[in-house]
């Protein structure tokens, strides 16, 4: 091994010799920047986790990171090249000599523009919450099923090898790393069944595997997921929602829970149906994740002494979160109702983020169940036959089976739909009762020429709804309400505010 280290550092000398060029080193690798161009090479090291201490598996090693993250980012990832001895005993990148080492050929991209320094800039807004979203469930659409039983019995390993790692350096309370394993092998004991149906029905894929923030970066305006764990591919063979659970649990650590609530509703929105039978799982896979951030953050410790007490805050940031995490309160269950044009979506994104368990409520919109019912884009418009009452029926028979599954499985829900009718309200009702969860029902009203306004200022949107909708929906009977009547009026602001304290009062 330190045969090899040497002959390394060599090769490390002289690309950094030239005129230029910047040298980032991290555990397990070290990239050269030069220009446009990066060269990154896996470092002659041995860990637990990764194993490159021969030019044979550093050289199969860049190959894999190649054959893994050129599907997710072709912009950024180009070929392996070797790093030659000429017969002079000069060094060439792509040479004709003996190769001494091998490099990922890379594009080099703004690091300023990975999600981790966005997040830490400012509120991420929601047209790129939901690309990230898209992003992700991209990836997985596209990732190889893979069998789940290695998965699924690693997690024990996983949460007992983050209390271990945790109480490293005694940096935590060994009381509260205890207490952390213990609540999360009892949530592990209470998904493991679920966990084990989600395998055997292809839900357990060969995913990223490492996709916090800093992994995700902004080409051309685009959300692009690169990095992806290539030395292990059982590292990486995991549930879905554990992948996404990494980027969801990122946000929170960095305050942007806006946008963490939006990755998570807009995922939902194309992910199959049967997601929503996982999400008491979520709780534990985003506690996982960050006690694991807690523990990389340690690890850098002993490598940047002078940025020792700010990395010291990032490791309690995420040991904090994942307590809490763990711990998810009782979900409770929101309707948003109301004509079109009243405001109901804009509310029901807005509200979401606030309602606990994290990150927020998931959002069921009957104008995109009704566009999923159909098998079409939620943009995409619809006939006048598919706004029957039988069809209607059908879509708010949906909604309901969909509110129970998701609260079912611990996690707040926010329906939005007219529910115009009574029936349609007392079924809801009905549904609370059945989970044992509280209802607050939210009725929003204001005046014809507001909603038309509204009606006609749309783009891209989910709802079919016109202005001559509108107007013949002002002769619904709309019977008892028994909600509270919300005057929507006047800004989103001061809608929502309303809501929340109506939501205060009812309790």
């Amino acid at each position: 091994m330190a045969d090899q280290t040497e002959a390394q550092e060599r090769v490390f000398q002289t690309l950094a010799g030239h005129t230029g060029v910047v040298r980032i080193d991290t555990h397990g690798a070290s990239v050269f920047l030069d220009g446009a161009r990066a060269l990154k090479i896996k470092r002659a090291v041995k860990f637990p986790f990764l194993d490159y201490s021969t030019l044979e598996k550093r050289k199969a090693a860049c190959e894999g990171e190649i054959r893994i993250n050129q599907p997710l980012a072709p912009q950024i990832y180009h070929r392996v090249v070797a790093i030659t001895e000429e017969p002079d005993g000069s060094m060439k990148i792509d040479g004709r000599g003996r190769p001494v080492e091998y490099a990922v050929d890379m594009s080099r991209f703004d690091e300023s523009r990975t999600l981790d320094h966005l997040a830490k800039a400012g509120p991420l807004d929601g047209e790129l919450a939901s690309a990230i979203a898209d992003a992700i469930g991209s990836s997985h659409a596209n990732a190889p099923v893979a069998d789940g039983k290695a998965w699924i019995h690693s997690i024990p390993g996983l949460i007992d090898g983050n209390s271990a790692g945790l109480r490293q350096g005694n940096h935590f309370e060994a009381t509260a790393i205890d207490q952390l394993g213990e609540a999360c092998h009892r949530a592990f004991l209470r998904v493991r069944a679920k966990l084990e149906e989600r395998a055997h029905h292809g839900f357990v894929r060969r995913c990223h595997g490492d996709l916090h923030l800093a992994n995700i970066v902004l080409i051309d305006r685009q959300p692009v997921l690169f990095d992806a764990i290539e030395f292990d591919a059982q590292m990486a063979t995991v549930d879905v929602l554990y992948d996404l659970a990494f980027t969801l649990m990122d946000l929170l650590s960095y305050g942007q829970t806006v946008a963490a609530n939006a990755v998570l509703n807009q995922y939902l929105i194309d992910a199959p149906a049967e997601t929503l039978d996982a999400l008491a799982a979520l709780p534990l896979f985003m506690s996982i994740r960050a006690a694991i951030r807690a523990q990389v953050a340690l690890a850098r410790l002993t490598r940047y002494d002078s940025d020792g007490p700010e990395i010291l805050n990032e490791a309690h940031r995420y040991f904090d979160l994942a307590l809490a995490l763990i711990h998810p309160p009782v979900p409770r269950l929101i309707a948003v109702g109301g004509l079109s044009g009243t405001g109901k979506s804009v509310l029901a994104r807005a509200l979401a983020p606030t309602v606990a368990p994290q990150p927020g409520a998931v959002v069921l919109r009957s104008d995109v169940i009704r566009k999923q019912l159909f098998q079409v884009g939620h943009t995409e418009r619809l006939p006048p036959s598919t706004y029957r009452p039988d069809v209607t029926a059908r879509v708010y028979e949906m909604l309901m089976q969909r509110a129970r599954h998701a609260l079912a499985q611990g996690h707040s829900v926010i329906v939005d739909a007219v529910f115009a009718r009574e029936s349609e309200r007392n079924d809801l009702a009905a549904v609370a009762q059945a989970c044992g969860v509280a209802l607050n029902g939210l009725f929003l009203v204001a005046d014809l020429s507001t909603r038309q306004a509204r009606i006609g200022g749309r783009r891209d949107d989910a709802s079919d709804a016109t202005q001559e909708v509108a107007a013949l929906q002002e002769h619904y009977n709309i019977g008892h309400v028994g909600w509270a009547t919300i005057d929507a009026s006047g800004t989103p602001g001061q809608t929502l505010q309303s809501c929340r304290d109506a939501i205060a009062e009812g309790g």
